[in-house]
């Protein structure tokens, strides 16, 4: 069955690639066959495991690239190391040719005689420095996490505000029909006194009795 798997990577996914890749550094394999591992385990194919382990992975863990390739150096000089005292007139030593892209496909060739005592170039504080880089990405991904959170929990105080703002605005709105209604029939009862106020005749008595209507 063809592997057609296309869903994001996640963090397990890009801790067993690079695991898989220093794995096989270490032990002298090549970073393609770390890819086929990986892509066998993931459903993936090689070529997506290796483009991610070049376009994400592995600038997160230069400097345990870095190590692994000691410890793969130390390893071949102890062979070497073995095989020349099995083999006294045969002293050899090997030159590990290695590109920018880290192809791992070493090639073999005499240069200069390998010390028997040689110790191992691999130090405490370089294995500390990598350690404390790892932390750090985790506490990066953690304040990450949290600052969402509180943004998430701000948006949600903002829209309770803002519904409690709508609702006030509502009732203003309520309250200032209800006063213009007011206004307007107190403005209608004013008219309507007036117009029966000048409609009133006005008369007065003379002294022979008669009614005389008077001009307001």
């Amino acid at each position: 069955m063809p592997k057609v798997r296309q869903d994001a990577w996640s963090h397990e996914d890009d801790l067993l690639l690079a695991e898989t890749v220093l794995r096989h550094i270490r032990e002298g394999s090549t970073q393609l066959k770390a890819f086929d591992e990986v892509g066998d385990i993931l459903n993936r194919t090689s070529a997506a495991c290796g483009f991610r382990w070049n376009a994400e992975v592995r600038q997160k863990y230069e400097q345990a690239v870095e190590l692994a390739k000691k410890q793969r150096k130390e390893k071949k000089r102890k062979e070497a190391s073995m095989q020349a005292a099995v083999e006294p007139s045969r002293v050899q030593t090997y030159h590990y040719q290695e590109n920018h892209e880290e192809a791992d496909d070493e090639i073999p060739v005499f240069k200069q005689p390998v010390k028997a005592d040689t110790e191992p170039e691999l130090q405490l504080s370089q294995v500390i420095r990598y350690l404390k880089g790892l932390q750090k990405d985790s506490a990066g991904t953690d304040s990450v996490k949290n600052k969402l959170q509180e943004l998430e929990t701000e948006n949600s105080k903002l829209k309770e505000m803002n519904a409690k703002l709508n609702r006030q605005l509502e009732a203003m709105s309520e309250d200032y029909q209800a006063l213009i209604q007011i206004m307007d029939r107190a403005r209608k009862m004013v008219m309507f006194d007036d117009q029966d106020f000048t409609a009133k005749p006005h008369f007065k008595m003379e002294k022979n009795g008669n009614l005389e209507h008077m001009a307001r």
